[in-house]
């Protein structure tokens, strides 16, 4: 689900909140060594997604929030916001030519440039994250 949030809006956050979680604590920001993503260049969208894009010639960038049950995907267009919310069962990520996410027949495609090599570390943390997540029996409710 794709969520405006260019304006702080209590509904939009509490279900942020609830498939996500709340934002981790400072001293586990601390411990993760942070979990935000520096921007990153976006090659190519979903059909669906192509609204949230400039459509002019203009470079799109997109960052990736780290949260307990999924990540935030942040997209800027002109000077709105947009939130792509994607728990860690519906994630799939790939790294081929471009690194790109899927979700809810949905994804994104980054450039593998400088800024992408800046964010490789931040990838394998939410990769660590997301199996173990997974790998707790809580998380489906067991």
């Amino acid at each position: 689900m794709i969520l405006n949030t260019t304006y702080t809006d209590r509904e939009a956050s509490k279900l942020i909140d609830s498939n996500l979680g709340e934002q981790f604590p400072i001293m586990q920001r601390i411990k993760l060594k942070g979990i935000g993503s520096k921007r990153m260049i976006i090659n190519d969208v979903s059909p669906k997604m192509k609204q949230y894009l400039n459509t002019v010639d203009d470079l799109n960038y997109g960052s990736i929030e780290l949260r307990p049950k999924g990540i935030l995907i942040h997209i800027h267009k002109k000077l709105d916001s947009y939130s792509w919310v994607i728990p860690y069962y519906k994630l799939h990520i790939y790294n081929s030519a471009y690194f790109s996410i899927h979700a809810e027949g949905n994804f994104i495609q980054f450039k593998k440039n400088k800024l992408f090599k800046e964010n490789k570390a931040f990838i394998e943390k939410i990769v660590t994250q997301k199996n173990t997540v997974l790998n707790t029996t809580d998380y489906y409710g067991a």
